[in-house]
């Protein structure tokens, strides 16, 4: 096999040839026959299957790769999957507006079905225009085509370099994550920590499904405070001896007729008198109580508000605490219920309600207000405000609150013991960094319920219980009929219960299918078990779990990290991992952070296109975990010209040192050049010097990458690296090639002097060392300089090591290589303010050196010589910085008439060679 260096490297095509070689080669591939303490596994995140990555995922999984790639060189067996989430209401919606459908469980399937369109974006397809279809074949298409995206995310991935095993893929949707998510909730109702209940629920009525705490973000809206008076009834009336209005002021004045009670602070002095009486609502006359709560607020509005079944989460803990009765009035459609609540008897309140029977929550308040101004019952006019809204997280309209039967799982909000082991266990947990921690720890002091799983959608993991159904069909909601766990996967919905045929299906004495599936949190927090093969090979599970490392967003904190402690703490009493790297977000030129819903992602395939995967990914790993980074092309093109830097100046050490001579007749005889070279002494003092500094540079990047700082282990690596193309390349150009001309081809085999033997050996230590630390980053133009000379892959090669680089340095002084570079800064600082090239010679010069540098710049003086093209040089020591006296005056005798305390040339004593 030859192995030819190129005329005119270049890091163009790099990625297409090298992923080629890699998969054919299964440089990635995960060995399991590998002992637990040999393997360092990953719980990778699996990106939401929902059109395109963007340029943030890029960000993130380029910090993850280089974790994986710094174990792999350590001799870890790295455990690496890539998963595909690509279940849930992201994926459904998006399979609504590509095909123009939408769903009704009610629909027959239709075997054959196409979609009418084919391509369809964002909100392209009204949804008055989208066909209905049956679950089955709204299931198909959402399979359909998340397999078609994961194929884009999968060749993206690829051609960034992440160094995944692309045979360990999965999908959170498939048979078997189906089956372990269905498994691990049969054990957990078994345990009792899944159980169902009905309860108020929070409810998203453009998507008609429950939603959980974690779920949610605040969004400042526009509303309006709205003074309504509230008449008293007879018992306040009676005691108080007045007949005064009592006056509150609601941004939700639609929701009257779902009213109560009002409520006050106990120690409102106002309201204390009314405690225990009753007041009449305007329009809809029903008497409702006033009553004391500790979370009324004496200072918000006129100190005292309504209750309604519901507003807000503050009135379920009213209607929760104080044992109130449940008046609803909107449905899960989110729009006015055309019953009116049984409280609501007389002919008035009932003519009103008539009113608003139908109508969204926005026309319904419009019209309450209009009928309250008839009425005379509000005081002024509304008063606007900005206030926060509670949205689901991928919603467009706010959420209500609507009493449903939903499933939860047992997560430390109803139970303090659970909720104080559960912050045990984030402190157990490395983060990096570590304040995200207390991210952590606040959320779960935070929560105020269960963690509610259940969603009234379609493409999901089907919670796996049916009911059995009594003498009038009704379903006997306590007694869930539960599949054997070697009978998973299942889907309720479409098979019969254990026991019966599928002609009993809702009827009489039959069984009823769960028709909810699992939010897709409750099948990603199980992607250490998933991945693992918890269900399915318990020995591989039992090598890489717990798991070593989990990777994600700061956002998720509250949800997919949280969610998979509950879980791994549940099932097995452990973390699930040992480290959680937190990354932080991509800031758009607004400093905004960069999403689909804001509009301002930058997709990324161009940018790797353009700029190479290389320079993409030095922008990334550039930014430290935890950090918010600018979306920056600038820091690309530095990434880029790193990488072509690495390949031209490999060619040059390799073409210095005669191994591109040898490595052109074969690999294998490359091979033996480079080892043969790396066996010559190192003798001379700057070359000692350029080794111990590498020596220290490859201690502080190893301790870098064990704490999960890529940034430092790049920045210190590529600090010396350009120290050492400006500056130690060209001191030591001259003496590697032993007299022969640059660019001349050198035989190792024909010998040469000790001087030029000790380049050429820290050459190519240097070389081989400055690969590896790069290969983590940068993988392409690392595993291409590699090929030229070396077997194998660089990212099987070993992880460089501090103590070989000191031995073979021998005690040299790091500080000389800078001091010798900014001799060398100086020469060429002459010949340009001469305007001359810098290949023309210095007849003679003086060299000022502050003291402690002229022993190291005496050392390099040949080099100097060399490279600087000098005849003759002094190199003399410049003046130090004297102690200032008792007066803080330098002392009159010695005073020096000048101080250098950097090297410079005497001017007057330089003379060039065309002056």
């Amino acid at each position: 096999m030859t192995s030819r260096i190129p005329d005119k490297a270049t890091v163009d095509g790099l990625e297409d040839r090298w992923n080629a070689a890699w998969e054919d080669q299964g440089t990635y591939r995960f060995d399991s026959s590998r002992t637990r303490e040999q393997i360092y596994s990953i719980d990778t995140p699996p990106p939401t299957v929902s059109g395109s990555l963007h340029v943030g995922h890029v960000f993130s999984y380029t910090h993850t790769d280089t974790v994986a790639r710094f174990q792999r060189m350590r001799g870890k067996e790295v455990f690496y999957p890539m998963g595909w989430d690509d279940n849930g209401l992201p994926t459904e919606r998006r399979v609504q507006n590509y095909y123009g459908v939408r769903c009704d469980p009610t629909l027959p399937y239709d075997e054959g079905f196409e979609p009418p369109h084919i391509g369809g974006e964002g909100k392209s397809i009204k949804a008055a225009d989208q066909v209905p279809i049956s679950r089955k074949n709204f299931v198909e298409l959402c399979e359909r085509l998340t397999e078609e995206d994961e194929k884009q995310f999968e060749a993206l991935w690829r051609h960034l370099g992440l160094s995944v095993d692309w045979s360990r893929t999965y999908q959170t949707i498939s048979p078997s994550s189906i089956a372990v998510a269905q498994q691990a909730f049969l054990r957990s109702l078994a345990r009792g920590e899944a159980y169902q209940s009905e309860a108020p629920t929070l409810w998203d009525v453009t998507f008609r499904t429950a939603v959980a705490q974690a779920e949610l973000e605040d969004r400042e809206r526009p509303g309006a405070y709205h003074r309504l008076a509230f008449e008293p009834a007879a018992d306040l009336e009676e005691a108080t001896g007045s007949y005064e209005s009592v006056y509150i002021e609601t941004t939700r004045p639609e929701l009257l007729p779902a009213c109560v009670a009002l409520v006050a602070h106990p120690d409102d002095e106002r309201y204390q008198p009314l405690f225990g009486k009753h007041v009449r609502t305007p329009l809809f006359g029903v008497e409702v109580p006033v009553v004391p709560h500790r979370l009324a607020q004496p200072d918000k509005g006129s100190g005292i508000a309504m209750i309604c079944t519901f507003g807000d989460v503050t009135d379920v803990v009213w209607w929760r605490e104080l044992q109130l009765p449940t008046r609803a009035c909107i449905g899960w459609d989110g729009r006015f219920l055309s019953e009116a609540p049984d409280a609501i008897d007389s002919p008035e309140g009932l003519a009103a309600y008539a009113e608003l029977a139908g109508k969204t929550t926005f026309s319904a308040q419009t019209r309450v207000v209009e009928l309250l101004r008839e009425a005379g019952v509000m005081e002024g006019e509304p008063k606007p405000i900005t206030h926060p809204v509670k949205f689901f997280e991928k919603g467009d309209k706010p959420l209500e609150i609507v009493t449903s039967r939903q499933w939860y799982i047992a997560n430390g909000g109803k139970d303090d013991a659970l909720r104080a082991q559960l912050v045990a266990r984030g402190e157990e947990l490395n983060f990096v960094p570590g304040h995200m921690g207390k991210r952590y720890e606040n959320w779960v002091n935070g929560l105020t319920g269960d963690w509610l799983i259940s969603r009234q959608r379609f493409f999901g993991v089907p919670i796996p219980v049916w009911y059995p159904l009594d003498a009038d069909a009704n379903p006997v909601w306590d007694s869930p009929i539960v599949p054997s766990e070697d009978s998973l996967p299942v889907d309720p919905s479409a098979e019969p219960a254990p026991g019966f045929d599928e002609s009993q299906r809702g009827v009489a004495g039959g069984f009823m299918g769960e028709k909810d599936v699992m939010d897709t949190w409750a099948t990603s927090s199980l992607t250490p078990q998933i991945v693992g093969g918890w269900r399915d090979d318990p020995e591989l599970f039992a090598k890489v779990f717990p798991m070593d490392l989990r990777p994600q967003g700061q956002d998720i904190i509250r949800t997919w990290l949280f969610s998979t402690v509950v879980r791994a703490h549940l099932e097995d009493d452990v973390l699930p991992w040992k480290n959680a790297a937190i990354s932080g977000w991509i800031l758009d030129p607004d400093r905004k952070k960069m999403s689909k819903s804001k509009g301002n992602v930058v997709t990324p395939m161009g940018l790797l296109e353009q700029h190479g995967s290389d320079a993409v990914r030095y922008w990334a790993a550039s930014a430290r975990l935890g950090t918010d980074a600018a979306f920056d092309e600038g820091q690309m093109k530095i990434g880029r010209r790193l990488a072509m830097k690495i390949l031209n100046a490999s060619k040059f050490v390799l073409g210095a040192t005669g191994i591109a001579t040898a490595a052109d007749q074969s690999l294998e005889a490359g091979v033996a050049a480079a080892d043969t070279v790396m066996s010559l002494d190192v003798t001379e003092p700057l070359d000692s010097a350029m080794l111990a500094a590498l020596a220290s540079v490859v201690d502080q990047a190893t301790a870098a990458y064990e704490a999960y700082d890529h940034t430092k282990a790049l920045e210190v690596a590529e600090t010396l690296f350009w120290t050492f193309c400006d500056d130690y390349l060209e001191l030591v150009k001259a003496r590697a090639y032993d007299g022969a001309a640059p660019g001349e081809a050198i035989d190792v085999a024909a010998g040469c002097s000790a001087e030029a033997g000790s380049a050429r050996a820290a050459l190519t230590l240097a070389l081989e060392t400055f690969l590896r630390l790069f290969a983590p980053v940068l993988p392409f133009a690392t595993e291409e300089v590699w090929s030229w000379f070396r077997e194998g892959s660089v990212h099987h090669a070993a992880w460089p090591v501090a103590e070989p680089l000191r031995a073979v340095a021998d005690g040299g002084d790091a500080a000389m290589l800078p001091a010798a570079g900014a001799a060398l800064s100086a020469l060429r600082k002459v010949k340009s303010e001469a305007k001359v090239a810098q290949r023309t010679e210095i007849v003679s010069v003086d060299l000022l050196v502050p003291e402690a540098q002229v022993e190291l710049v005496r050392a390099a003086k040949a080099d100097l010589m060399s490279a600087g093209k000098v005849r003759e040089m002094q190199i003399v020591d410049s003046v130090p910085a004297l102690e200032p006296g008792v007066d803080g005056e330098a002392p009159e005798d010695g005073a020096p008439d000048e101080i250098a305390d950097t090297t410079v040339v005497r001017t007057e004593n330089t003379v060039l060679a065309d002056a």
